[in-house]
C-alpha cells in the first residue's frame, strides 16, 4: 500500500509565503511525476504544477514564477513552494504521484489535501 501524505497548509497574508511538502511511503519500486493540484470550492480540480523524475517541471500560468516545485527522489518528497500568495490561490491542495508498487502497474495516488486559506 502505497501513502501521499501532506504537510504545511495553513492560512496567511496576501504577499505572503508557504512551503507545501509530500511524502510518499509504503512499497515503491518507482515513482515517476509527481505534482500538486488545487480545488477551490465550485471549481474543478487543477493542475498547478508538475515535476518529472528526471526534473522537469510545468506549472500552470497562474502561479509560473511564484511558485516553484522541487523533490527528492531519495526520499520520495515533493515540495511546493508559494511565494507572493493571492486571496485566488485559496484552495485544498493535493499531492499526487505516479507511483510503481511491486507486481502493480504504475498508477497515480493521491494525499489527503491540505487547505490553504489567503486573506486579502
Amino acid at each position: 500500500q502505497v501513502q501521499l501524505v501532506e504537510s504545511g497548509g495553513g492560512l496567511v497574508q496576501a504577499g505572503g509565503s508557504l512551503r507545501l511538502s509530500c511524502a510518499a511511503s509504503g512499497s515503491i519500486v518507482s515513482i515517476n511525476a509527481m505534482g500538486w493540484y488545487r480545488q477551490a470550492p465550485g471549481k474543478q480540480r487543477e493542475l498547478v504544477a508538475a515535476i518529472t523524475d528526471g526534473g522537469s517541471t510545468d506549472y500552470v500560468d497562474s502561479v509560473k514564477g511564484r511558485f516553484t516545485i522541487s523533490r527528492d527522489n531519495a526520499k520520495n518528497t515533493v515540495h511546493l513552494q508559494m511565494n507572493s500568495l493571492k486571496p485566488e490561490d485559496t484552495a485544498v491542495y493535493y499531492c499526487n504521484a505516479d507511483v510503481q508498487a511491486p507486481g502493480w502497474r504504475i498508477r497515480a495516488y493521491w494525499g489527503q489535501g491540505t487547505q490553504v486559506t489567503v486573506s486579502s
